[in-house]
């Protein structure tokens, strides 16, 4: 702001003073003098009026972030001025009218292998796994309530973490338990059952939510298994049942590449999403926000946009604006003080039928995407479904790598192992093991990129083939403004990488990093020159402070 004020009283002096150096060289005639004259003052006025109108709402903001008034977005009208109403984009006629955050930092990338938008009901897994390490924050090595060969039906308890005895895990299908398995230190990395053909729930007891105490409505859920849905910010770890959360938070829509459609995920559950909704509204002492696509031509889906009880913000930018811990910063920021919890869709819908079908349904719709498959698709299956089974027949290349989740955030996998527990995606991309003779300098019409130096840039609309080549090796650690380019929060990445590599705890909380996760640094990592591992770094700085707090 400082600097935006320095040029434009720069620029009045010049304009003010131009008349005079004109005069002084005997340029034009009294009558062109006077009009130029009059122009600039004018050209003044208007400059002068914009930055007093400019000041004026940074002073309200300030004002407002003081008084914990939160409510406006990056380029929202009522928090920017008259000049950012002025320049946003032009939105779709269902966003028109609402207060919409415009997110002008972000990027998003195009990839082939798009899931066609259709579920493929024949595609189904034999076996499932729930895997301790999906979940932050608890001990690696739970304390089993089933042995190999044990028969358990779907929604029975299997595992529950020694500090918190009340929460339980729970199987997503009914079936044989064939195998516990163990990594490193005899750490639990899998409860595996294959699946019965046909399904057996647990029946769980009815409750009544608008009757109900909040003490009792926690311990129902945590029996259920459908405390594990939810996860705490900061840190994305599973919530603690004697906090109440400040708000709740679930985005709507997915920017990330080749990310699933949620319009189609929700598509026959809208019953159940609004009841997952109505059951989140009594666990929060604020508010349960949704974050609802405001992009041209991704309309939301009307059990969104039409949702109850719940507060709407729509968003409209490119990668990560679909991302909750964006939307968080822009609607209600967090801090190490200020907890908020967070579920995605489909695990908004698994609460919902726990309410209105007494049964605990892991079912999910799974988009499998990629380049390398014969047909990318939809299909619905459960919870920690083995990846092989999933992707049966459908590879067209064998040198390949999957991934849970999608290419920037998702983890690398095995072909037999399982899709983790809060995934709704399978990307499957070439491997990139081979290595180009100057690379670096040979042009390149494949190679996805934020510089304009390929030639890719040229054709804004082309969709390129993933693969894993990094080009390059680890360097050293430069600035190069890339990080803030991509990321659409007011947080300053590259000195918070750099702040906990040195381990400065104070810097680390100052520069933002209780409001981050993994998934809201990935585009720093993929424009990273230096080849940094970007959300490991920032995974270290989360333990580490988790640890402090």
């Amino acid at each position: 702001m400082k600097q935006t004020a320095y040029k434009a009283l720069f620029l009045i002096a010049m304009l003010l003073s131009a008349p005079a150096l004109w005069a002084q060289n005997g340029g034009g005639g009294a009558g062109f003098g006077s009009i130029l004259t009059y122009s600039l003052i004018a050209a003044a006025v208007l400059i002068f009026f914009f930055l007093l109108i400019q000041v004026s709402n940074s002073l309200l903001a300030i004002e407002a972030k003081q008084a914990n008034i939160s409510d406006s977005g990056e380029s929202s009208p009522s928090s920017n001025g008259l000049f950012n109403s002025l320049f946003r984009p032009k939105l779709p006629s269902y966003a028109e009218h609402e207060p919409v955050h415009v997110l002008k930092r972000g990027h998003d990338i195009a990839l082939e292998g798009e899931a066609k938008a259709e579920i493929d009901e024949s595609v189904q897994a034999t076996t499932y796994a729930v895997q301790p390490f999906n979940f932050i924050g608890i001990s690696p090595i739970p304390k089993l309530l089933v042995e190999e060969g044990n028969e358990v039906k779907a929604g029975d308890p299997i595992f529950f973490d020694k500090s918190m005895p009340d929460m339980k895990w729970v199987a997503p299908v009914s079936g044989e338990v064939i195998a516990i398995e163990r990594g490193a230190k005899r750490a639990i990395t899998a409860v595996t059952i294959l699946a019965d053909k046909e399904q057996q729930y647990r029946q769980l007891e009815a409750f009544d939510l608008e009757n109900a105490k909040r003490e009792d409505l926690v311990s129902y859920l945590m029996d259920t298994g459908a405390w594990t849905l939810f996860r705490q910010r900061p840190f994305n770890t599973v919530v603690n049942p004697n906090e109440v959360p400040r708000d709740i938070f679930i985005s709507t829509f997915d920017t990330a590449p080749l990310a699933p459609d949620l319009n189609l995920v929700v598509e026959g559950r809208e019953a159940a999403f609004q009841k997952g909704l109505d059951a989140l509204r009594h666990l929060t002492s604020g508010s349960v926000y949704l974050g609802l696509d405001a992009r041209e031509g991704h309309q939301p889906h009307a059990a969104f946009a039409e949702a109850e009880g719940v507060e709407k913000r729509w968003f409209h930018g490119k990668h990560p604006a679909g991302n909750v811990g964006v939307q968080i910063h822009h609607i209600k920021p967090v801090s190490l003080n200020s907890k908020v919890w967070t579920l995605g869709v489909q695990e908004v819908i698994t609460l919902g039928k726990i309410f209105l079908e007494q049964r605990f349904d892991a079912e999910r719709v799974v988009a499998l995407t990629g380049a390398e498959l014969k047909a990318p698709k939809y299909v619905r299956t459960k919870i920690g479904a083995r990846i092989s089974e999933l992707l049966k027949d459908n590879l067209a290349n064998d040198h390949v790598r999957y991934i849970s989740g999608d290419v920037l955030s998702g983890e690398r996998k095995l072909e037999d192992q399982f899709l983790n527990f809060y995934d709704d995606q399978i990307t499957v991309v070439e491997e990139g093991d081979d290595y180009q003779l100057f690379g670096w300098l040979l042009p390149s019409f494949n190679t996805p990129s934020v510089s304009n130096t390929f030639p890719s840039a040229l054709i804004p609309d082309m969709k390129f083939k993933a693969e894993t080549n990094t080009h390059g090796e680890r360097r050293a650690f430069v600035v190069t403004g890339n990080y803030e380019a991509v990321t659409p929060m007011d947080v300053y990445p590259q000195e918070l990488m750099k702040s906990i590599l040195i381990g400065d705890f104070e810097k680390m909380e100052g520069l933002g990093l209780p409001e981050l996760v993994e998934e809201d640094v990935a585009l720093c990592e993929f424009v990273c020159v230096s080849k940094q591992p970007v959300q490991q770094i920032l995974r270290q700085g989360l333990d580490n402070m988790r640890e402090q707090s």
